[in-house]
């Protein structure tokens, strides 16, 4: 079988995994899961998929990540994670979908605009 990289994306950051059957490796940028990812919450986002689907410790996983913060680092790796069970695993469509893992969260930072110091905020008014 061909080596096939699957892509997940939130916000600014962009993560490429690649899958194969093995022990429960889960390598993040050359750095295990735990040691790169600070918060156990960005861990639990990142491996939900895995743990919803009851396959945690049955493939070996290997992520490249760029760009963004860790939260959205993690969002892009459970949404690539997500999409390689897909294919991989018989039978879990219905469980990632019912949980929304396979959809890309569209959410991004809103600009700022002009006149004001950031997006929504607006400078102090004074009437005199």
């Amino acid at each position: 079988m061909a080596r096939k990289n699957y892509i997940g994306r939130r916000k600014t950051s962009t993560a490429r995994l690649y899958i194969k059957p093995g022990k429960g490796e889960f390598i993040i940028n050359g750095k295990p899961h735990d040691e790169y990812l600070n918060t156990q919450a960005d861990i639990n986002i990142a491996k939900l998929p895995l743990t919803i689907t009851e396959t945690e410790g049955k493939y070996d996983i290997k992520i490249t990540v760029r760009g963004g913060g860790t939260t959205g680092q993690a969002g892009a790796i459970s949404l690539a994670i997500a999409r390689a069970l897909d294919e991989h695993e018989e039978n879990v469509h219905s469980v990632l979908k019912s949980n929304r893992l396979l959809t890309r969260d569209s959410r991004m930072v809103e600009r700022k605009k002009y006149g004001q110091p950031k997006a929504r905020k607006r400078f102090q008014f004074s009437k005199r």
